[in-house]
């Protein structure tokens, strides 16, 4: 017999032992009163099936839950921990995979799978970072987390995938500083408006917000008369991005006021064009 063959002939034995019901998910009455008359694997291998074929990922979460909780020692409770963070995070439980998923970290922490208990746990924050007018608290939390995956697991398949992410995370916190940036600068907030773009330009450089904090720079200390400002705040959008539409706008609006695209004055940007362009970090 072959083994996949034995595998299904296992399978249906399982299936059998367990009385499903009428519409064929989740757990009856019965089952989870009866449930401690079958093995460790017998009931792991359920809570797999229901994964596989439930709509309702928590039914599988019950199942490994009562691995754990009938055979608590065993190598399928260790399996079962694991994939119970991983059903929560199917059922966009998040709070309980992050527990699931901390749980196995504190008890296994020299397991193999333990990376990707700390892969799922970032996942629940980052899955759950709302659209950039949110508040961004669980943004941080998931860079933190994702950090952790990146620094302890660096040679593991999930490390790439948490860079990934993390940097898009952290464009997501720019986003957020540019969306404030912006209503102040549309209100006549000059100064407010320019505190926002300023963290975008120091704090998140790397990111694909900072074309336009350079632009709205330009334009928020035109509307000031601050001149140099200004120029510098082209002169570094036009070095580094000349190619992008918010340089041909700034450039426009230099222009169009008989100014020049220079680094001019001691002023803080002046500081970001000697570190940024001249490579002079000071």
């Amino acid at each position: 017999m072959t083994r996949s063959k034995i595998s299904a002939t296992f399978m249906a034995a399982v299936l059998a032992g367990f009385t499903l019901s009428a519409c064929g998910g989740g757990p009856s009455d019965a089952e989870k009163r009866n449930l401690e008359r079958f093995t460790a694997e017998e009931i792991y291998k359920r809570g797999e099936f229901e994964l596989e074929n439930s709509k309702k990922p928590e039914d599988a979460v019950f199942y490994f839950g009562e691995v754990e909780r009938l055979y608590p020692y065993s190598e399928w409770a260790k399996r079962a921990l694991i994939m119970q963070a991983y059903g929560y995070h199917r059922a966009q439980e998040y709070e309980e995979a992050r527990g699931a998923a901390q749980r196995f970290l504190d008890t296994y922490p020299g397991d193999a799978d333990a990376a990707y208990a700390q892969y799922l746990l970032a996942l629940s924050y980052y899955d759950q970072i709302d659209e950039v007018g949110r508040d961004q608290g669980l943004t941080f939390q998931a860079l933190q987390s994702l950090r952790e995956v990146i620094e302890r697991y660096p040679d593991s398949e999930y490390a790439r995938s948490a860079i990934l992410k993390f940097d898009l995370a952290f464009d997501h916190l720019a986003g957020k500083e540019m969306e404030i940036g912006r209503y102040y600068l549309k209100s006549g907030h000059y100064a407010a408006s320019i505190n926002r773009f300023r963290v975008v330009v120091e704090d998140y450089q790397t990111t694909s917000q900072t074309p336009e904090a350079l632009l709205r720079l330009v334009e928020a200390y035109l509307a000031l008369g601050l001149t140099d400002e200004a120029q510098t705040a082209g002169a570094i959008l036009g070095y580094n991005f000349q190619s992008s539409p918010f340089y041909d706008d700034a450039y426009r609006q230099l222009r169009g006021r008989g100014l020049s695209v220079e680094a001019k004055g001691d002023n803080w940007l002046n500081n970001v064009y000697r570190q940024m362009v001249q490579g002079k970090w000071l």
